[in-house]
């Protein structure tokens, strides 16, 4: 695993949002954007016999979901690629939060929940760490067994 255990997942629907958001014309205003996240582009019929309309938006939403949830499987380690995930999750929560608020085809609810998924995975992995070192020192401050 090594060197891609220390990558947060949480990367791959930051970098297809910045690729939707970043080429083409969606760029110079949030309403574009916005459109671009709406527009059907996938339909399953249903057997209660509607049909289910996916957006892009409902897709980059459903894997960041799916990315967080093995993020948060990796953040139970606690070595040193742990702790590296940590950082670099940190600095990718950071880049989205800058983004969000400085750049207008960032202002969508879509990237702000993907944002909220960035911070959580950092929480996550913070705390899970805390929790395994204070696991591993007494509470006296020795080493447990």
């Amino acid at each position: 695993m090594g060197a891609l255990s220390v990558f947060p997942l949480m990367i791959i629907p930051v970098v297809i949002y910045n690729l939707l958001a970043l080429t083409g014309q969606a760029l110079t205003t949030v309403d574009q954007m916005r459109l671009r996240l709406d527009t059907d582009f996938l339909s399953v019929p249903m057997s209660s016999g509607v049909v289910w309309s996916i957006t892009p938006g409902h897709a980059l939403t459903g894997l960041a979901l799916v990315c967080l949830f093995f993020e948060l499987i990796k953040s139970t380690g606690t070595g040193r690629a742990a702790v590296m995930n940590h950082a670099f999750s940190l600095v990718l929560f950071v880049l989205c939060l800058v983004q969000f608020l400085l750049m207008p085809a960032f202002a969508t609810s879509v990237f702000f929940l993907i944002g909220t998924m960035a911070l959580l995975d950092v929480l996550a992995g913070f705390m899970v760490t805390i929790a395994s070192a204070r696991r591993d020192i007494g509470v006296d401050g020795a080493f447990a067994d």
